[in-house]
């Protein structure tokens, strides 16, 4: 029994280290293949801890991308960033380079990348810095500006004689002291009518810059006779209106703008900023200043920021005076009808004389520096009749030129120097000279004409300008003999043409308050002494050698706010 149960415990034994060997190799093989299990986890992690890394090195070339272009640091960003994993972003679309994707990242809470920096206000100039004040007026459309521009005027006018020119100087036709009744009257005047408002589109074009300018003031004539009565309907007028597109170094305008001859302030630039018409406020400016408005086509060359090269061809207009005023030529009698209807004397109808062909005047221009300006203007204009006595055509060829400068010799000092002489190129000094005479057989005669600006421009303090002038006008005598032998032409004996006008002015200019925001406000004043001497006084009927008036005006000014956007191209 005891055997038994011996050799029965014995079995029992092994039987038990056969179990426990079997148990021991099952255990082991299973640990073997948790370890291989744990062992391709950790890999599968490894590969999304890399991509993840991969993700986060192209977030943050895109955010320095961001920086660089707003001039801001993205370190806060980028930190953020590279906190938590980022979502998925969405593949490319129409070119443009997005974040690469994601894929799913061991993290149960998705992050969106943090959008960019707000942009900085736009302008069309990537030079100017983020942040520059911009005028509420502005416009954006895509890559365009629009800005309204202009000012309202409220200008008080007196004048110790009464010119009846309104507020703006007659020069040819000052009244002499005894005159009746313009001699002894004063005249005092209150309008609103040199109030401007236009527009002012810029915008860059395939590499091209492109500036549209449009303005209007309301000094247009009415034909209500009330209008100083019951309703004061000034009616308005175009000043300006011109499309101007530069590219690279060459430029071209077309369109109603300054006339070329009208001296500069900078460059030929046409915009008014950069034209010298003074800082008066009489709304024709200064006696001797060569000006129009009109239609007209320019090219200009850029061969450096330093210098412009600029030829026109613009509106003709063979003129006999009386303009404003100005002293009319005196005809043959046989030819006395071509006055009005072959040459303009401002009775015939809208632009209904004939012309040859247009007016052509090249300009060049030096800017050595903000501080200097320089420029040579010349002038060519021709001139065509027909004499209906004798089916006889006669033509003739007219032209001038001037030379101007704008200097700041000192630290806000200008000096102001503009001359201009002319054989026919009256019209052009505000038409206070006739172009040509009339002899006897029809054909013409250029008339010798010249004017002149000179004074300075102080900017005594940030708000408050001083200027002052001189200007004259030069009308030369060229007469005939009619067929009946009396004196026909200009200046001649017995007739009351004007020979010389003269102005000295000055006054200045205070800007009472401005926000780049909401506009400025400002006051004009300014003093004007003219002087007009005809060619012949009959001073033995006691007639006064020559006429006179003082002239004061006071403005107010309310301008628009704003400045255009610095333009790409445009120097």
């Amino acid at each position: 029994m005891t055997r038994t149960r011996r050799v029965a415990f014995m079995l029992s034994m092994l039987a038990m280290s056969f179990l426990t060997v079997g148990y021991a190799q099952d255990n082991q093989s299973s640990q073997s293949d948790d370890v291989a299990r744990l062992k391709a986890q950790l890999a599968e992690q490894q590969k999304q801890i890399e991509q993840l890394s991969k993700t986060l090195a192209d977030q943050k070339k895109v955010l320095d991308k961001i920086a660089s272009s707003t001039g801001s640091a993205p370190a806060a960003d980028a930190n953020a960033a590279a906190a938590a994993p980022a979502q998925p972003a969405p593949a490319p679309s129409n070119g443009v380079h997005m974040l690469p994707n994601n894929g799913e990242v061991a993290s149960s809470t998705p992050m969106v990348p943090p959008p960019p920096p707000p942009p900085a206000p736009r302008v069309l100039d990537p030079q100017v810095p983020a942040g520059e004040p911009s005028s509420p007026l502005q416009l954006h459309l895509g890559d365009v500006t629009i800005m309204p521009v202009g000012f309202m005027d409220a200008t008080a006018v007196w004048r110790n004689v009464d010119a009846g020119s309104g507020i703006g100087s007659n020069f040819g036709s000052i009244p002499f002291n005894n005159a009746n009744p313009g001699g002894h009257l004063s005249e005092y005047r209150f309008s609103i009518q040199n109030s401007r408002i236009g527009f002012r589109i810029d915008a860059n074009i395939k590499g091209a810059h492109v500036i549209g300018y449009n303005e209007f003031d309301f000094l247009g004539k009415s034909a209500d006779n009330g209008i100083g009565v019951t309703n004061g309907a000034f009616v308005p007028r175009i000043r300006l209106y011109w499309v101007d597109v530069r590219k690279d170094q060459f430029e071209f305008l077309a369109g109603q703008s300054w006339s070329m001859l009208t001296p500069n302030r900078k460059g030929i630039s046409p915009l008014p900023g950069d034209i010298f018409y003074s800082q008066v406020m009489d709304v024709n400016y200064v006696a001797g200043l060569t000006w129009t408005r009109q239609t007209g086509v320019r090219f200009i060359y850029h061969p450096s920021d330093k210098v412009a090269i600029g030829f026109a061809a613009e509106n003709p207009n063979q003129y006999a005076g009386g303009n404003a005023g100005a002293s009319t030529i005196t005809a043959p009698s046989a030819l006395a009808g071509l006055i009005g209807t072959q040459l303009d004397n401002t009775s015939g109808g809208y632009l209904s004389t004939p012309n040859l062909t247009p007016d052509f005047i090249a300009k060049i221009a030096f800017d050595p520096s903000s501080r200097a300006h320089v420029e040579v203007v010349g002038i060519e204009r021709n001139f065509k009749d027909w004499v209906p006595t004798t089916n006889m055509h006669f033509t003739k060829a007219g032209g001038g030129g001037s030379i101007n400068s704008n200097l700041e010799v000192v630290k806000n000092f200008r000096v102001i120097e503009n001359a201009y002489w002319s054989d026919g190129g009256g019209r052009y000094i505000f038409g206070q000279v006739p172009d040509v005479v009339i002899r006897s057989d029809g054909s013409l005669s250029p008339i010798h004409a010249g004017g002149t600006v000179d004074g300075f421009e102080a900017q005594l303090s940030k708000n408050f300008l001083l200027f002052t002038y001189y200007g004259a006008i030069y009308a030369g005598r060229d007469v005939a003999l009619d067929t009946n032998g009396s004196l026909v032409g200009y200046g001649f004996r017995g007739g009351s043409q004007n020979r010389l006008i003269q102005e000295f002015t000055i006054g200045y200019q205070h800007v009472l308050w401005k926000d780049a925001k909401y506009g400025a406000l400002s006051m004009i004043t300014q003093y004007e002494w003219l002087n007009r001497d005809p060619w012949y006084v009959n001073v033995a009927s006691g007639a006064p050698k020559n006429a006179h008036d003082n002239t004061v005006y006071v403005d107010i000014r309310y301008t628009l706010p704003g400045s255009a956007p610095t333009m790409t191209g445009l120097k």
